[in-house]
């Protein structure tokens, strides 16, 4: 998981990181004395952030709701000495409320028992992931296309949203430069070919759809973080981290309408 913590006493971030090393080995664990510092981390992930409630420059309550804010599916768990501050702490739906000294249990409990969890991906065969670098998983591994160009076209017609695509649309966007004589047309051909066959070698038998002179994806297939963004999902949308498709010029469009989006949001 992708843990916080903050405590302007760096005695108590110390013991929660070694707890936290044992709960959730391999997870990302980040701490700060500062709530300020941790306001200007923002853009990187957040599952959990445990908080103290007293501390200078922010206190615990206005630095989660900088949090949820970023982050409507932040766990909040505040770590405090004061008890009086437990009504404000559920007011704005904290997941838990853990008196010091705390002890691995009381933390391990409150894992356990937390309010939002990570939504499992895996429920169709195939997960795309959009933001950041395109990249396609089957059962939790990274397809491995033939060519890098059949991965590309795959990532165009994720763009489009399971809309038909013709081939002079397709070669506009994933051979910009070349004019779309037989030849072009041909490679354009091989790249489906490829796609396709890379899917049937992991049992995915009708990702691809195929009509006279068009081609899109069957949408059924898959789970991609784009398309939960566009539903409002509010997982999707604390992910999205200002990158989309970032290795291809084709997605410019579209990094565009979700910047803007996030930038709306944040007024």
């Amino acid at each position: 998981m992708n843990i916080i913590g903050v405590d302007d006493k760096k005695s108590i971030l110390v013991t929660l990181e070694k707890m936290l090393e044992n709960i959730d080995p391999g997870g990302d664990h980040r701490f700060y004395t500062n709530p300020l510092q941790a306001v200007g981390e923002l853009d990187k992930p957040i599952d959990v952030a445990f908080l103290d409630v007293e501390m200078p420059a922010m206190n615990g309550i206005e630095l989660a709701r900088r949090i949820t804010v970023r982050y409507p599916l932040c766990n909040i768990i505040f770590l405090t000495g004061y008890s009086e501050y437990m009504p404000t702490a559920f007011d704005i739906h904290a997941s838990g409320y853990i008196l010091k000294p705390f002890s691995r249990k009381k933390l391990e409990d409150a894992l356990e028992h937390r309010r939002y969890r990570t939504p499992d991906f895996m429920d169709k065969p195939v997960k795309v992931q959009c933001f950041g670098t395109f990249e396609v998983f089957v059962n939790g591994e990274a397809v491995k296309f033939s060519r890098q160009k059949s991965k590309e076209l795959f990532a165009y017609l994720i763009d489009r949203q399971g809309a038909m695509c013709n081939m002079d649309m397709i070669i506009g966007n994933i051979e910009p430069e070349s004019s779309a004589d037989k030849s072009v047309k041909s490679k354009i051909r091989v790249y489906v070919g490829d796609l396709i066959m890379s899917f049937q070698k992991l049992g995915i038998h009708d990702m691809i759809v195929k009509t006279t002179g068009a081609l899109g994806i069957n949408r059924n297939l898959l789970d991609c973080d784009y398309y939960r963004w566009l539903n409002n999902d509010p997982f999707a949308v604390s992910r999205y981290m200002g990158e989309y498709m970032s290795q291809y010029d084709f997605a410019e469009e579209t990094r565009a309408f979700l910047e803007m989006t996030y930038r709306n949001r944040l007024l």
